[in-house]
């Protein structure tokens, strides 16, 4: 990392109360000081209301500055912050300013990876300020502020020192080779590994299932055609986005819309009618509408109350009863028009009944009530598939490890062991050229 001393907006851009611009590094508060009264000294972590001019002492706005000193900031550098009136003009003339007097702009996520490099975080908790901003649900904003505080670290630490403790008794036992080795030792290694293993494959099967609590989560409304998929979309959304018409195939294509149910942001899916398609676009839709099943969290099947199940009906619960690990809600929409249907078919799924024309409060709820089954903050989450790919490689090396452990052959099982800690490892304070990490951060906000 670069020695520059490094500024930025650190607020989003537009109209606003309060702008922030942050400079970071060794000249931190010697740029910044060129901004102020000549006189004017800052007491570190004390807020003082300054009057800041540009270059050439034209006022640009009263600000409130405050100086982090090293090592006692985010990034373990001197930090200035000017917190000024909001507004993308006022803040970038100070930013401007800072840039005329010495400062270099910063890029996209060099605040955090300087503080990374600096040991104030590690990269748990570095994905974890990242992922903050994105989180669609507070439940997700929970559980990245638990992580934030190092609860990941923590975790990896502990299971790193128990494969290293595994790793020890075994090289104790290559160096005494010669001897015979305790058949209940090894028995003792192989649960305490086992153990290990089945632990990381449940947070990862678990941080799976929830990570829409972070990136928000996939609602497909599927059925054939003229069950009601739009009526019940356009309900949910109380505006009419979807064309609604007797005509089948009116959907072509899936339509795409968000809406918040309880405390978390959805994206619904209104997919075409799932059918014998009888022209090329159609059926394109069709096949799209089929390939939402695996894209979502919840599927919501419509089928219509008043008529007897047919052949795509028959295809569509086909499609449901074989849709691995999804949350199937069944609607039985048209309760208004005699019903006709067989309630039997449905009685090993979340079934309601309504009428899309009058209200969907009913399974607004349902929808919410699974969404809770999500909501679980208190479990270990991994928030980025970046950690999703070390704790698998980590979980496959331990499954090597298992055979020549039970062979007796340890300087494989060492081997694999030491793979795993190292995988481990990359989730919190990899080993990682700077090019890598650059691309890493980068895809962090500006000023972050």
């Amino acid at each position: 990392m670069s020695n520059q001393t490094v500024a930025a907006v650190a607020t989003a851009s537009g109209v606003g109360s309060i702008a922030i611009v942050r400079v970071s590094g060794n000249s931190a508060l010697e740029i910044s000081k060129n901004l102020l009264n000549k006189d004017m000294s800052l007491e570190p972590r004390v807020a003082t209301l300054a009057s800041v001019y540009s270059k050439d002492s034209n006022l640009i706005d009263q600000a409130i500055v405050i100086y982090f000193k090293s090592p006692n900031s985010f990034t373990g550098e001197d930090i200035v912050e000017f917190q000024s009136h909001g507004g993308s003009v006022i803040a970038q003339e100070i930013l401007d300013t800072l840039v005329s007097y010495g400062a270099y702009l910063a890029k996209p996520g060099e605040f955090t990876q300087r503080a990374f490099l600096n040991g104030k975080i590690d990269l748990s908790e570095a994905e974890a300020i990242a992922k903050m901003i994105e989180t669609k649900s507070v439940d997700g904003a929970k559980i990245l502020a638990r992580q934030l505080k190092g609860e990941l670290s923590e975790y990896i630490d502990n299971t790193r020192d128990r494969l290293i403790s595994l790793l020890a008794h075994s090289e104790v036992m290559i160096d005494y080779a010669e001897e015979d080795i305790p058949d209940d030792l090894l028995n003792q290694i192989e649960e305490r590994l086992v153990s290990i293993r089945d632990e990381l494959e449940s947070i990862v099967k678990s941080s799976l299932r929830r990570k829409g609590l972070i990136e928000g989560f996939w609602l497909s409304i599927i059925g054939k055609p003229n069950v009601g998929k739009s009526s019940i979309l356009n309900k949910m959304l109380n505006y009419d986005r979807a064309i609604v018409s007797d005509i089948a195939g009116t959907t072509r294509d899936s339509i795409e819309e968000q809406i918040k149910i309880g405390s978390h942001i959805v994206r619904v899916a209104d997919t075409a009618g799932i059918r014998e398609a009888t022209d090329t676009i159609e059926k394109l839709g069709v096949e799209r509408s089929i390939k939402w099943l695996d894209e979502s969290d919840i599927v919501v099947a419509v089928f219509d109350a008043s008529s007897e199940l047919d052949n795509e009906d028959l295809k569509v619960l086909d499609l449901i009863h074989n849709s691995n690990d999804l949350e199937v809600i069944v609607v039985l929409n048209k309760i208004d028009i005699d019903r006709k249907i067989d309630l039997a078919v449905f009685k090993e799924f979340n079934t309601i009944s309504l009428s899309a024309k009058e209200s969907v409060d009913n399974l607004i709820i349902v929808i919410e009530e699974s969404l809770s089954s999500f909501s679980k903050i208190d479990e270990l989450m991994l928030i980025s598939s970046r950690q999703i790919d070390s704790v698998n490689r980590a979980k496959d090396e331990i499954n090597y490890a298992l055979e020549p452990l039970l062979n007796i052959e340890l300087e494989f099982f060492s081997y694999h062991i030491n793979i795993a800690i190292e995988a481990l490892n990359e989730i919190t304070k990899p080993y990682r050229h700077e090019e890598l990490l650059d691309k890493m951060f980068s895809e962090f906000c500006l000023g972050k």
